[in-house]
């Protein structure tokens, strides 16, 4: 089992355990010796977001990867989608991101992608933590046969024409006046660059890092500023990227907010409207709205859930043949192009049917309307007392009578953080009231036995 790894990586306080110089040298050692196969010359490439300890993690990890003989791409600060699009491209045995996405500064993260430009899956993890366990010293190789260490100068730019790229072919976005909101994470120099030079006016924000902002009061989990500069500026649409820029909400011309699940329904029903939809179906995870999949219902579409985590909304679209596939927080998949949530890439789509529509986002961007949900959380003293808590008589007691009470009209999900020590309750329903009194009863029960 895992242990070190989360839902989306190693995570945690920057300078304290797991995420600390030593456990990453660890794991570049590890990791790098887990993809040493043949006798060809083996390389890694590695980006990272503008979190001040990545400055001291990703040398770290270039010496663990060096130390057992595979060569390093340094990449800088750059989005997750575009690490992932560079190891498939410089044809690199593993990809890494130095990240802790939505999270504060303090925190940071790492986060592993094959040859392939997807996240490795739990068995790989699970593989890679018992070689840490192990005598990871006998990994070293002799003097003589040393990795090396070099910069891709031109990383930002090979993005850049990858994105642009997916946009239709024969649009512009001339005349479109746009505010992105890029968290002052890895995607302040790329995601203005593209919209500038697809024909937009562009008004950013979230694009001056000094090590300590990344996400503080900006980007998608913090969007006031985003929804009242799009109002000041008289803009056509907001979009807000998280700190690695893997995902992604806007809002419309008002302010009003489009989440994931809105997103997904643009993009399917554009789509599958283009015959381009596969799968006959999206992807999304247990938190999406039951508004979204009445909404795809409506079209002759299927809703097919996962668990929570972009990687694995990933696995079940690969199940399924399904080609589009994301979460409500924002992280959206289009396959026929990436292997990984790209918020920048998903933005496009949604402005490419604004203009073929010549609507206002308003009109475009909202097809359904989504059911009452409520989600709260609570701190746990660690993460490993989750399913302690969660099998505690009065708690089962609760959750039980919970769905009880929902008798069929809504869903209540109840679940640990993969990357905090917290556990998620979340209800919906069409009637608000007992969403609100059925998230109580099960948060106070949960209290009572944590306190």
């Amino acid at each position: 089992m895992r242990k070190l790894f989360g839902t989306d990586g190693v995570r945690g306080k920057a300078n304290q355990e797991p995420m600390t110089a030593e456990t990453a040298l660890k794991i570049g050692m590890a990791a790098g010796k887990q993809f040493i196969r043949g006798d060809h010359r083996h390389t890694v490439v590695i980006g990272k977001d503008t979190r001040l300890s990545g400055y001291m993690l990703e040398p770290a990890l270039t010496a663990g990867f060096i130390s057992v003989g595979m060569d390093v791409v340094l990449l800088g600060p750059l989005p997750t989608p575009a690490v992932a699009m560079l190891t498939r491209s410089l044809r690199a045995d593993l990809g890494v991101v130095i990240s802790a996405s939505h999270n504060p500064f303090e925190d940071n993260g790492i986060k592993l992608f094959g040859p392939d430009g997807f996240k490795l899956s739990d068995e790989f993890e699970g593989e890679i933590e018992a070689r840490m366990a192990g005598d990871i010293e006998t990994s070293r190789v002799a003097a003589g046969q040393l990795g090396r260490a070099r910069r891709l100068d031109d990383a930002e730019g090979r993005y850049n024409e990858f994105v642009k790229y997916t946009f239709p072919r024969g649009l512009r976005l001339d005349g479109l006046r746009i505010v992105i909101d890029c968290a002052n994470g890895a995607a302040y120099k790329v995601a203005p660059a593209v919209l500038w030079e697809l024909g937009a006016e562009v008004i950013k924000t979230g694009v001056q890092p000094d090590g300590f902002n990344i996400n503080r009061d900006c980007g998608s989990q913090h969007t006031d500023h985003l929804r009242s500069k799009v109002i000041a500026e008289h803009a056509h649409i907001g979009i807000a990227l998280d700190g690695d820029a893997d995902r992604v909400v806007m809002c419309d011309e008002n302010g009003v907010l489009m989440d994931g699940d809105q997103i997904l329904a643009v993009v399917a029903r554009e789509w599958h409207r283009d015959g381009r939809l596969k799968g006959n179906g999206v992807v999304a995870t247990v938190m999406s709205n039951l508004g979204l999949e009445r909404y795809l219902g409506t079209l002759g579409l299927a809703l097919f859930r996962s668990n929570v985590g972009d990687r694995y909304v990933v696995e079940k679209m690969l199940k399924t043949g399904c080609n589009l596939g994301g979460e409500q927080s924002g992280h959206i998949i289009l396959s026929e192009y990436a292997t990984t949530g790209d918020g920048l890439l998903a933005a496009l789509q949604v402005l490419a049917e604004l203009v073929r529509s010549g609507l206002p986002a308003s009109k475009v961007a909202r097809h359904f309307q989504a059911l009452p949900q409520l989600l709260r959380n609570v701190q746990l003293p660690r993460a490993s007392d989750a399913e302690l808590v969660l099998n505690q008589d009065g708690v089962a007691e609760a959750i039980h009578l919970a769905e009880s009470r929902l008798n069929g009209s809504g869903r209540l999900l109840i679940r640990k953080s993969g990357t905090e020590p917290l556990i998620r309750v979340m209800a919906e329903a069409d009637d608000e009231a007992l969403v609100v009194s059925v998230v109580g009863d099960v948060i106070d029960a949960i209290t009572r036995v944590v306190q």
